[in-house]
């Protein structure tokens, strides 16, 4: 049995402001309930192999997550729903090593109905801080819902801490879309990662591995390249500040 869905994203990040810089990429998220889904066989959960989801990369802070327990006692602790179909949308480890800029948890009701979006995000200091996405009346998450939140964790050294973050979430049984958008005083950023939803097979498997090697090195060192250019544009590098104290917040 293989429960496990393979997005073949792209994202594209843009910065708004007076210094432009604009990316686009591909990468590779994973879809799957950690608990109970199975993959195929170079896939694992919690073992060495091309490819896997470990729960201590996710739920909490990095290298010491406990995954979908820690995501129903966010739930709990605020009085929400999503806890009766909890997924993971990220990244998963290749050949053990794994980096997630953000990776989503998707709460659903009884009646699979999305209710809570989780957005975990992580900066390259090794830190991390967890947006709580949800509807002001608890309604269920459509397409056409823009859920903000405040922004309060540095990611990167060339934008401001302040601002606030307007999200937006399309999953569909055939594709997803997440779309953010960053606003500042300085201008702030627009991202998205949208891409097709398809079983993930070993074929698949070694075919991204083919096509975007060393899965998540490869995303740091673009990371890294695109820092270089912002610096070489002369944009502000502003250092890095004591994360927040909570860990998760709206």
């Amino acid at each position: 049995m293989n429960d496990v869905d393979l997005i073949r994203g792209e994202t594209f990040h843009g910065r708004k402001g007076a210094i432009a810089n604009s990316f686009r990429y591909t990468v590779d998220y994973v879809l799957l309930d950690p608990e109970t889904a199975r993959g195929p066989s170079l896939f694992s959960r919690n073992r060495r192999n091309l490819t896997a989801i470990h729960d201590v990369d996710y739920g909490g802070a990095p290298g010491k997550g406990r995954g979908t327990a820690w995501v129903r006692e966010v739930l709990a602790a605020h009085d929400l729903p999503g806890s009766d179909r909890i997924l993971l949308l990220g990244q998963p480890r290749v050949l053990g090593h794994v980096f997630n800029p953000v990776s989503f948890w998707l709460c659903h009701d009884a009646t699979d109905n999305l209710r809570v979006v989780i957005a975990e995000v992580s900066n390259t200091y090794g830190d991390r801080h967890s947006y709580l996405c949800f509807r002001d009346d608890h309604g269920p998450i459509t397409r056409t819902d823009t859920i903000t939140a405040r922004k309060i964790f540095h990611v990167s050294p060339f934008q401001p801490l302040e601002g606030g973050y307007a999200f937006r979430f399309d999953i569909r049984p055939d594709r997803i879309g997440v779309w953010i958008d960053y606003t500042s005083q300085d201008g702030g950023l627009y991202t998205n990662l949208i891409g097709p939803r398809v079983p993930l097979t070993n074929g698949e498997i070694l075919r991204a591995a083919i096509r975007r090697p060393l899965g998540s090195r490869r995303v740091l060192a673009l990371i890294h390249w695109q820092a270089l250019k912002l610096a070489i544009k002369g944009v502000k590098f502003r250092n890095r500040p004591t994360p927040p104290p909570q860990e998760v917040t709206r």
